[in-house]
């Protein structure tokens, strides 16, 4: 591995540490602290300004064709996919919401398959298949068990990973065609358009005396740890390392997210999350795993039983 690479691996697992810490430490102030619609607002604002800022020394014009694809990146790719993240996340465990989000490659297949008339495989098909029940089993799944899991949270989160899914799929022609920060600085904007009149009023009518210090570090970290960085560290791995690569680590997520909420559970003393761990969970994020790297294997998985 040369420097460069290096350098794109670790930038890609601070990004991966940065989200898997981030399902449970947004979760920690929502909704007693502030709701999940003027959480998304304040990301989207003073991140979208930060893009802005780095936006104004890059001059590169955009074709008015490509604005609708940017649009629509806008909309799924940020206001649809944030308000139901933060909406789901505040329902469900943080657990079950890094797990579901794993499903992401397999749904990008899927919506590859159907607008990008990608060709379907064996290897794909069973990928998709076993990636497809460990989702939906720990949907299922969500209010069978005590704990923090709920039904409608984990759909909502499902349906913020369709919604991501779609914008990796919309936004892909324009990153091959423009510089990576124009492509977000116009995405982030059209994302806050879409998103203000589903934010505004919670931003506004939130009670901001009723914050802590850490309620202020956390909405700085969510802002410039998630949002800010997590894009910049994503941003500079595509440019040395393949999609199938960057999108590899979106592993760790799970696994940082058992560390966090065991640490919470069983070090911290914090009930709440004690019952977030067991057998259906681990199994779910398991097919999901194996799901994806069928997916992502190019020889015929039948092969491996041949002698």
């Amino acid at each position: 591995m040369n420097k460069n690479n290096y350098k794109a691996h670790l930038a890609l697992f601070g990004a991966n540490l940065i989200y898997g810490i981030n399902h449970i430490v947004a979760k920690g102030v929502m909704p007693t602290k502030i709701g999940a619609s003027a959480f998304v607002f304040l990301r989207v604002l003073f991140a979208g300004l930060l893009f802005w800022i780095i936006k104004s020394f890059i001059k590169e014009k955009v074709e008015k064709k490509d604005f609708i694809r940017l649009m629509l990146s806008g909309l799924f790719g940020i206001t649809i996919n944030m308000l139901l993240f933060f909406h789901g996340l505040s329902l469900t465990s943080p657990i079950d919401a890094s797990i579901i989000m794993t499903a992401t490659p397999v749904i990008v297949l899927i919506l590859s398959i159907f607008i990008l008339k990608e060709k379907i495989t064996t290897n794909k098909l069973l990928g998709i298949t076993i990636g497809a029940i460990g989702a939906f089993l720990l949907i299922w799944y969500g209010n069978k068990v005590i704990g923090t899991s709920s039904t409608l949270g984990n759909l909502l989160i499902f349906l913020n990973a369709c919604s991501y899914s779609l914008y990796l799929v919309i936004v892909k022609p324009l990153m091959i065609k423009y510089k990576p920060f124009t492509v977000i600085s116009w995405v982030f904007l059209f994302g806050f358009i879409f998103m203000f009149p589903f934010g505004i009023n919670d931003a506004i009518h939130t009670n901001y005396s009723l914050f802590t210090l850490h309620t202020y570090l956390t909405v700085t970290f969510v802002i410039i740890g998630t949002t800010f960085l997590t894009y910049l560290f994503n941003i500079y791995a595509l440019t040395k390392v393949s999609p199938s690569v960057s999108g590899s680590y979106i592993y760790l997520q799970p696994v940082i997210s058992f560390i966090m909420v065991s640490l919470y559970a069983f070090i911290l003393g914090n009930n709440e999350y004690a019952n977030d761990i067991n057998m259906i969970k681990i199994i779910s994020c398991l097919m999901v795993i194996v799901g994806v790297y069928l997916i992502s294997r190019k020889k015929p998985i039948f092969k491996i039983f041949k002698n």
